[in-house]
């Protein structure tokens, strides 16, 4: 079964009777016993990237609370990046 089938039993209630009525009550049962594993799964990773986004920014205030503290800026921090010469340079400029 592609995604797209599932995807139309998903939008659509009479489709997913349709295809319903093609499987036994015995597949059906396995069926949404599978279905509920996956459901279980997606929400175990749901909670597990909303922790591990709690916890950057509980790391992430607590830098910058250090950083505060220190009296420092994000400025400081940040090594000034070297200037680079821009556009290309003049065609007799190595034959000199």
């Amino acid at each position: 079964m592609s995604s797209e089938s599932l995807e139309r039993i998903a939008r659509n209630k009479n489709v997913a009777r349709a295809a319903a009525r093609q499987l036994s009550m015995e597949q059906l049962q396995k069926l949404a016993e599978v279905v509920e594993e996956v459901i279980e799964q997606k929400k175990g990773e749901d909670r597990q990237r909303q922790e591990d986004e709690v916890q950057k920014a509980r790391k992430l205030a607590e830098i910058r609370e250090q950083i505060n503290e220190a009296g420092l800026s994000l400025d400081d921090l940040v090594a000034e990046q070297p200037k680079r010469k821009r556009g290309r340079p003049p065609k007799n400029a190595s034959k000199t």
